[in-house]
């Protein structure tokens, strides 16, 4: 069976709370059960430089959301769980990708240019307070993507983005120096939950309105009782839609207690009835993995030993001999291994030119015919859309006049051209 890879990068900043669990960590320990999957986790510490500081801050996240992960049931047997500081291969590959990336691309970066327009907006110098951290975050997401030719990546909105400039970026490698790279994709699930906080808003650190997810219980009570409710008295049919105490019991409960819960909002059931119903279950369900947090938080070397083990194991396999490949590639090499002359191919055996697409720095689409050795016979303008660009090709595939495109092509005898093309089309 072929396993699709999902890669997911979970940040460690600030405590978990009811909507991560609901709507990240839920799901993805659910998927990475899937034996179709072959799933990645990383806690990626290196991106949490960009925004904090404080050392301690990084390693006590670090171990609680590594804690939470494994309390909420991820299992490292099944999936691979690890440290993004653990594999020394990340960085290097961060570098080799910097090395085919247009500082224009990193340019048009919301961060960035969020960063930017705001420092202008205040009357200040346009870069003032970026570090460069925060200017190649995009190149190091893009690393932690790559380095495991991950097929799908699920994000959310506002880091679609991110995964189109990875694309781009080993788009722009495959074009240099051979198809090392698959192409992601952003996967976002327009069902994954957004529970309401405290005050009905979006559950958000931002907001300050949110539900520690292993909260004690006593004060998880507390809080649950402090959501914010109309003021409908009991006996008074209750609407569901928009109430956050149902949303909140919904993404916890059977779909059984759930049906029974909306009869009751019906039925005009007292929010102090509600809230207790919603306490209980969250205890219910909560309890379990508080439980096991609070065990794995008070054994940090255990925690450690699977991320070490995680990584290493992931280095073995994958990522040290990748990057090898990839040093190979690009000319990082033993001096007392050169490469053998090129024999040229009898015209039975040699492979075949291909069509290349690819998208450069400047936002442009391109395309090239390549002979079987990679030499460049055939090189296009840019296109506005991948489609224009794919249309060109396909004219050209069937048959119509290419003179035009040669003509684009440096140091390229036309003939070369009209042969590789016949064969294309013979074959």
């Amino acid at each position: 069976m072929t396993q699709q890879r999902i890669l997911t990068g979970i940040t460690p900043s600030g405590t978990p709370h009811l909507g991560n669990y609901a709507g990240a960590i839920r799901p993805a320990v659910e998927v990475s059960q899937r034996a179709d999957v072959e799933s990645f986790y990383f806690l990626s510490d290196y991106h949490a430089l960009i925004k904090t500081g404080d050392p301690e801050r990084v390693q006590r996240s670090t171990l609680e959301i590594a804690a939470t992960w494994l309390a909420a049931g991820l299992r490292p047997e099944r999936a691979w769980f690890y440290r993004q500081s653990d594999i020394p291969e990340i960085p290097e590959l961060t570098w080799l990708l910097t090395c085919v990336t247009g500082k224009g691309l990193l340019n048009r970066a919301h961060a960035y240019k969020a960063a930017v327009d705001k420092n202008v907006a205040e009357g200040g110098e346009p870069d003032a307070g970026v570090t460069m951290g925060l200017f190649m975050y995009p190149l190091l997401m893009a690393a932690d993507i790559l380095m495991f030719n991950a097929h799908k990546v699920p994000v959310g909105r506002d880091q679609i983005q991110h995964l189109e400039m990875a694309r781009d970026i080993a788009a722009s490698f495959n074009h240099r120096y051979g198809e090392y790279f698959v192409l992601p994709e952003a996967a976002v699930d327009e069902a994954v939950a957004t529970l309401p906080g405290l005050d009905g808003r979006k559950m958000s650190k931002s907001y300050d309105n949110t539900i520690p997810l292993f909260a004690r219980s006593a004060e998880l009570k507390k809080l649950v009782f402090a959501i914010v409710t109309d003021s409908k008295a009991p006996g008074e049919p209750k609407e569901t839609d928009g109430s956050a105490l149902f949303q909140l019991f919904q993404a916890f409960a059977a779909p059984a207690e759930t049906e029974t819960m909306r009869a009751r909002f019906r039925e005009g059931i007292a929010w102090g009835d509600a809230k207790e119903a919603l306490f209980d279950k969250l205890e219910a369900v909560i309890a379990p993995m508080r439980a096991r947090y609070d065990e794995l938080i008070a054994e940090p070397a255990r925690i450690e030993q699977v991320l070490k083990s995680g990584a290493d194991a992931l280095r073995a396999k994958y990522a040290t001999p990748f990057v090898a490949r990839l040093r190979e590639a690009v000319g990082l090499r033993r001096l007392d291994r050169l490469p053998a002359a090129r024999a040229e191919a009898s015209p039975k055996t040699r492979a075949r030119a291909q069509f290349k697409q690819y998208r450069e720095a400047d936002g442009l689409f391109y395309f090239k015919l390549a002979s079987g050795d990679g030499r460049p016979l055939l090189q296009s303008r840019g296109f506005a859309s991948p489609r224009e660009a794919g249309q060109a090709v396909g004219a050209i595939r069937d048959g119509a006049d290419f003179a035009a495109w040669a003509d684009l092509a440096e140091n390229v005898a036309r003939a070369d051209v009209a042969r590789e093309l016949d064969a294309l089309r013979a074959g």
